[in-house]
């Protein structure tokens, strides 16, 4: 997946998600970056490049198979196609947005 379809797939799911009470990036590597601000009443998606209180490292192409269904979080966690850096509570919050 393309980073411009990823963020507006996000977005959609971000605006149907309850807020996630913090702040999530995910860093693909390369200066890019989907930044999900969920401090507020709403989750709001950009790229920008701010600290978050969770950070997930993954590629693309994983972060769109776990968003189609095609790769398990758990799996690619413990296959460490995705690491984790920070507040793991925020990570596990993620389910209700790439599902």
């Amino acid at each position: 997946m393309t980073l411009e379809s990823l963020i507006e797939k996000i977005t959609q799911q971000a605006a149907a998600a309850d807020s996630l009470g913090s702040t999530l990036k995910f860093d693909f590597g390369n200066d890019e970056i989907i930044y999900l601000d969920g401090s507020g009443e709403d989750n709001v998606v950009s790229t920008e490049n701010k600290d978050a209180d969770c950070v997930v490292e993954i590629t693309k192409e994983d972060l769109g198979a776990m968003m189609t269904g095609d790769l398990n979080p758990m799996a690619a966690f413990m296959e460490q196609k995705l690491k984790v850096k920070g507040d793991m509570g925020v990570a596990m919050k993620l389910q209700s947005l790439i599902s």
